[in-house]
């Protein structure tokens, strides 16, 4: 027997919108004095505070941008704004798992993208 979980919706976040999201919830915990942070919500915590570099609307602005590059997909505009690669080896690690590869001028219109904000 085998128990299947449902997903009901599913939504792609930058980490500066990660960050404002986990702040609400551990400031309603903080109200509440026998509610303890869990390990996995401390470290999520930790994570975004140690990996925000922009602030939520510039986030979702470069994601903006990015999209309106032909080989860039909502999923991987995300990930390059959470990234923010600074060369083309960082940027081709984004997309190791797709079935292309991208040349040197198109690998150069996202980095030019990502310098406006990084």
């Amino acid at each position: 027997m085998t128990i299947f979980k449902e997903i009901v919706d599913e939504e792609f976040l930058t980490v500066s919108e990660t960050k404002e999201l986990l702040a609400d919830i551990e400031a309603e915990r903080a109200l509440d004095e026998d509610r303890e942070l869990p390990y996995e919500l401390a470290r999520a915590v930790e994570h975004v505070n140690r990996f925000t570099v922009l602030e939520p609307e510039e986030a979702q602005d470069l994601v903006d941008q990015l999209q309106e590059v032909e080989k860039v997909d909502e999923p991987t505009a995300y990930k390059i704004a959470n990234l923010l690669p600074r060369n083309r080896d960082e940027l081709r690690s984004v997309y190791a798992q797709q079935r292309y590869s991208l040349s040197g001028d198109e690998l150069d219109e996202i980095l030019n993208v990502v310098a406006q904000y990084a």
